[in-house]
């Protein structure tokens, strides 16, 4: 499918056939899994179709890559071994010692611990700004920012952060804008149209879908910068390999008819949570009554599958109604077919403790599955007894 064709394919389409076309060989209509490191060569330097060694490109990760531009509507995709490891090539490709990032006050608590364990040992200066409010990212740019990075929705309190008003500054200040769009997926949100330079996923999640691959990917519509990315990814070699390439494809595919359904269910979710007595308060930019639901309705297709709640009765009780769920199941990570439960204090932003990012200690994180909405509503009854 040619750059043009793309142009009037709707996103549903692009997901099934973008750099998916049929194997010239045998007209195998899925990209097939070349499991292989290197390529025979035709004479010295004569590459069939680019390819002499699989870190540097492999025909199923290069598959994948096309996939992703195209969903994001960027040039250039690239795909990594995990989420943190595409976080790690990008940062390191558009920072030196001596630069400055601004960073959320809510976000994952892996990207936090690379930026606060990792890149500070290695001379990179950071501060914490609320993204969800532009004028207090404003006031945290420096002549030496480079980066302002922001997730929207954000992991795991559910802010907003208005892509298009913080696109403005960073263009303004000469910084790029970097979006974590793991929690909406490209099919909800598309950052990149909405001013951002480089959009980042956990393809583990979303786009994989299923709980079975550990993946990450950078969509830029900046062909210069894009380059520059691919090189260090191919110098840095934290790569996705071909069979987990495979399973990000074959997530994708489905990719839109997952999210229709996690975002119907998270909203019944949320409008349960919400009368319950027992709850505090629900985390969720689908309901009137959320901070950024407003921005999240003009920048978003629906409102995801991701929900947040905070027990009436503290710490003990949170952790409780984790212990207690039965079809919720207990763990980390997020975004696949079936629904999980966790306690983001005490397991996903434990590096977070301590820290302007350290997450209320009564937070509980749904991530909601498609299993029957009826089936997951009684085991939350349940489970908060």
């Amino acid at each position: 499918m040619s750059e043009h064709e793309q142009h009037h394919y709707a996103f549903e389409t692009l997901a099934i056939h973008a750099g998916q076309e049929a194997d010239p060989q045998t007209g195998a209509v899925v990209t097939p899994i070349y499991q292989v490191s290197t390529y025979k060569q035709d004479g010295v330097g004569g590459l069939r179709g680019g390819y002499e060694y699989s870190r540097s490109a492999n025909p199923t990760r290069t598959a994948l890559e096309e996939n992703l531009a195209a969903l994001d509507g960027g040039r250039r995709g690239l795909a990594f071994a995990s989420g943190l490891a595409a976080e790690d090539t990008l940062l390191r490709t558009v920072t030196k010692p001596g630069d400055h990032i601004v960073i959320p006050n809510d976000a994952y608590g892996g990207t936090f611990r690379l930026f606060s364990k990792v890149l500070s040992r290695w001379g990179v200066e950071w501060s914490v700004a609320n993204t969800h409010d532009p004028e207090s990212v404003r006031a945290a740019v420096r002549p030496n920012t480079k980066v302002i990075w922001t997730e929207t929705p954000s992991n795991p309190l559910l802010g907003i952060a208005d892509i298009s008003a913080l696109a403005h500054i960073s263009h303004d200040t000469g910084a790029l804008l970097v979006v974590d769009n793991t929690f909406a997926s490209p099919y909800l949100q598309q950052p990149l149209a909405l001013g951002a330079d480089v959009v980042v996923y956990s393809t583990t999640k979303y786009m994989g879908g299923h709980s079975d691959v550990v993946g990450g990917a950078l969509v830029t519509d900046d062909a210069a910068l894009g380059e520059e990315l691919a090189y260090h990814q191919n110098a840095m070699g934290a790569v996705a390999g071909p069979f987990d390439s495979w399973l990000v494809m074959r997530g994708i595919k489905t990719l839109g008819v997952r999210m229709d359904r996690h975002s119907a269910n998270a909203a019944r979710i949320a409008e349960f949570l919400t009368g319950h007595p027992k709850i505090a308060q629900v985390l969720y930019p689908g309901l009137p009554e959320h901070p950024g639901h407003e921005i999240a309705a003009k920048q978003m297709r629906a409102f995801g599958g991701m929900v947040s709640f905070r027990h009436r009765d503290g710490e003990e009780a949170a952790v409780q109604v984790c212990n207690r769920a039965e079809l919720f199941t207990l763990g980390e990570s997020l975004g696949g077919v079936e629904s999980l439960i966790e306690h983001p204090g005490r397991m996903t932003h434990a590096s977070a403790a301590g820290s302007a990012l350290e997450v209320p200690n009564d937070l509980v994180r749904l991530s909601v599955g498609i299993e029957s909405v009826d089936d997951l509503l009684a085991d939350l009854q349940r489970a908060l007894g």
